[in-house]
């Protein structure tokens, strides 16, 4: 029977996981510490408008701003269709700087306040939701290291998708805004709730099969959910393809951001969560043997 339970060992090569996990944290990360996310106005404060207008250019846009004193960050034409951002204007320097021959589509202005305070909250909001999954965790299945790993897991998929849009900020000029907060949260739930399909086997298996070596149960949890896991989560990839080619502008990158997060989430479920816990065990059974070889 046990020949049985270990003839399949994913598990054996965890430090592999760990490497492709290194591979693709490392230049997003580096991205990240020099170059930072591109933010929104959602973020800074500023102003976004849509003009529709035939008989304008970009430089006539360009020096209408410089004559009134307004920084314009971003313009682009589309067909007839102006999309500019600027500084934070108030209703009337809008309106001298808007031409009477303009048809205005859409106007939006976010207070430089408002940013800070959103970007307060978006790191007050993971910090508490982190802190209440570790502690969730490490109560269900009565011990620390579910917990902790389930939250590195989660650390990784942040920081796979926080570098891949440093990574789109900086080469493409893609701007993060409050879909990306939301979708960035999104994925972290995700990621812990296929986590946590993988170690609920685990504690089933360790019931029934005590037996066995920690690493023979790991490995044989990790074989039976992983057909689930990648079935659930190919549903969900193919939902947010056919979005992210059939879907508008203004949904586009949000969509692309909960790709690369279920991507990385069902990876690190499986291949990274599940190897944390059986790293945790040897260095732990290592600490607990090298005082008494140093005895004796």
């Amino acid at each position: 029977m046990n020949t049985e339970l270990k003839i399949l060992q994913p598990m054996k090569y965890y430090w592999l996981y760990f490497l492709i996990s290194l591979s693709v944290i490392l230049p997003g990360s580096y991205s990240l510490i020099r170059y930072g996310l591109k933010p929104s106005i959602d973020f800074n404060g500023g102003s976004t408008f849509v003009w529709q207008d035939s008989s304008l250019t970009i430089d006539d846009i360009k020096a209408k701003a410089s004559e009134l004193e307004i920084t314009v960050q971003e313009i682009s034409l589309n067909n007839d269709q102006f999309a500019i951002t600027t500084a934070p204007l108030m209703e009337g320097k809008y309106q001298e700087f808007k031409a009477p021959t303009t048809i205005e589509l859409s106007f939006d202005t976010v207070g430089p306040s408002l940013g800070a305070e959103l970007v307060s909250k978006t790191i007050t909001g993971i910090f508490l939701a982190a802190s209440l999954i570790l502690l969730y965790v490490a109560y269900r299945f009565k011990n620390f290291k579910f917990g902790a790993s389930a939250i590195i897991a989660m650390l990784h998929d942040s920081l796979v998708l926080l570098g891949t849009f440093s990574l789109l900020g900086h080469y493409f000029g893609i701007e993060v805004d409050t879909l990306f907060v939301t979708a960035l949260l999104t994925i972290l739930s995700f990621s812990v709730h296929d986590t946590i399909v993988v170690y609920d086997r685990i504690r089933e298996l360790k019931k029934k099969h005590g037996y066995l070596e920690f690493e023979d149960i790991v490995n044989r949890a990790v074989v039976e959910t992983m057909g689930r896991s990648i079935n659930n989560s190919m549903t969900i990839i193919f939902m947010l393809l056919a979005m992210y080619l059939l879907g508008g502008d203004t949904t586009k990158w949000f969509i692309f951001a909960l790709l690369v997060g279920t991507i990385s989430g069902t990876y690190s479920s499986t291949f990274t969560a599940a190897p944390l816990l059986i790293l945790w065990d040897k260095l732990s059974h290592r600490s607990s043997i090298l005082p008494l070889s140093r005895r004796t």
